[in-house]
């Protein structure tokens, strides 16, 4: 096995979480990168041409769906049902009658693999750089805990199951202004999935609970949790990737969703608009990125 060598500048002992955020004023101007960052040897993939989303699927994102085809997440289960999945609407947003923000979205990957999905989610928050790479009009930086740092890198620990119980302190432009968003990350069966189930209709999956609050907070930011949802499947042509996010929902202590915004208020629609479009984008670079530099770095996760 690689081992990393500690005395480089991008394994040195990560920032405190205060840190971080007061340096986040400065990723969001997204400054040029440093003479260390340049030398990684991912670097190249900074500068790339990023693709644009196909025109009618990105237009799909420019009105809101009727809230009736939406679900809700204490009904995740039907992301186990691939024929109703089909037959519903697979890419849209909405603000819920109860205030929520829904969130769907799907992609082809012709060419990625769930090992290529489970190595990505685990080497990626080990450092700025790997983030800034997905998307850099609008990713601008990353950070670990020393704990959570020590389970991504700790062999012992399948690669899937590396970000279970993982936060990552992104900062990133959701198209509504650059946000601190603590991903918190769990397993399938604290999201509430069917574990009977899940392991015969999933090939991999990513998801938990975030909280996003702007980088220039002021009194009038709005702030509020949001579930996560990726799930990758195997169909012919590739791996199929659905997106769901409910805005406006936590998972309580019992682990079942709940919505905590107060009493007739509802998420802003361009808040639910915005994330869904960025959402398209990011996956649609992700799309053509992912096989290219795992073919690269080999799935390891010192480079």
């Amino acid at each position: 096995m690689i081992t990393p060598d500690l005395s480089k500048p991008e394994w040195a002992a990560q920032k405190t979480y205060t840190q971080n955020r007061l340096d986040s004023v400065i990723k969001a101007m997204r400054p040029e990168l440093t003479e260390a960052e340049k030398a990684r040897p991912f670097a190249k993939y900074y500068y790339d041409e990023i693709p644009q989303p196909d025109p009618a699927h990105y237009a799909k994102m420019d009105d809101p769906i009727d809230p009736s085809e939406a679900f809700y997440p204490e009904d995740i289960n039907r992301l186990l049902d691939v024929d109703w999945l089909r037959q519903s609407t697979e890419i849209g947003w909405c603000v819920l009658p109860n205030g929520a923000g829904y969130i769907c979205n799907s992609i082809l990957y012709p060419e990625s693999t769930p090992e290529m999905i489970d190595w990505w989610f685990a080497w990626h928050p080990l450092e700025d750089l790997r983030y800034r790479i997905w998307y850099p009009p609008q990713h601008a930086g990353i950070m670990l805990s020393p704990i959570d740092r020590a389970r991504i890198l700790d062999p012992g620990v399948p690669m899937k199951e590396k970000n279970w119980g993982v936060v990552h302190y992104v900062t990133e432009n959701c198209d509504c202004g650059y946000e601190n968003i603590d991903i918190n990350f769990r397993n399938p069966a604290d999201m509430g999935f069917d574990m009977t189930r899940f392991d015969d209709v999933i090939a991999t999956f990513a998801g938990g609970m975030g909280w996003a609050v702007a980088v220039q907070k002021c009194d009038d930011s709005i702030t509020a949790p949001a579930l996560m949802v990726h799930v990758f499947y195997k169909e012919e042509g590739g791996l199929r990737h659905r997106t769901r996010f409910w805005m406006g929902y936590r998972i309580n202590e019992q682990n079942k969703p709940e919505l905590c915004l107060p009493p007739h208020v509802s998420v802003p629609a361009a808040a639910v608009q915005g994330l869904a479009r960025h959402n398209v984008k990011e996956y649609t670079r992700w799309r053509e990125f992912l096989p290219r530099i795992y073919k690269e770095l080999g799935g390891s996760l010192y480079c």
